[in-house]
């Protein structure tokens, strides 16, 4: 069994930061690619930002320059740090990893429970 257990969300003013962070736990083997998504009412979910085992990031467009992923590998979390944030970031934010378990030989995606970010005056 792997759990994915995100904390971190809350409201916050435009120009304002929040750190969200995402604890994997369980029967894990390998953890590859780490990420944030994130989903609008009325929208589809969208990636935010992604991290290999190795450290290699990326994010979309919209967070460049404003938000941040990092990985702590011994600890299994994964961390997005968002500054800057705008009305339009607001959204349920979720995390995801492809984790390959003790006993399946193969690689599957997880999902923690999402976390509210909103940003609001």
């Amino acid at each position: 069994q792997v759990q994915l257990v995100e904390s971190g969300g809350g409201l916050v003013q435009p120009g304002g930061s929040l750190r969200l962070s995402c604890a994997a736990s369980g029967s894990i083997y390998r953890i590859n690619d780490m990420g944030w998504y994130r989903q609008a009412p009325g929208k589809q979910r969208e990636l935010v930002a992604i991290i290999t085992n190795s450290g290699n990031a990326a994010n979309a467009d919209s967070v460049k320059g404003r938000f941040a992923i990092s990985r702590d590998n011994a600890k299994n979390t994964v961390t997005l740090q968002m500054d800057s944030l705008k009305p339009e970031d607001t959204a349920v934010y979720y995390c995801n990893a492809k984790i390959v378990a003790y006993g399946t030989f193969r690689e599957n995606d997880y999902w923690g429970q999402g976390t509210q970010v909103t940003v609001s005056s």
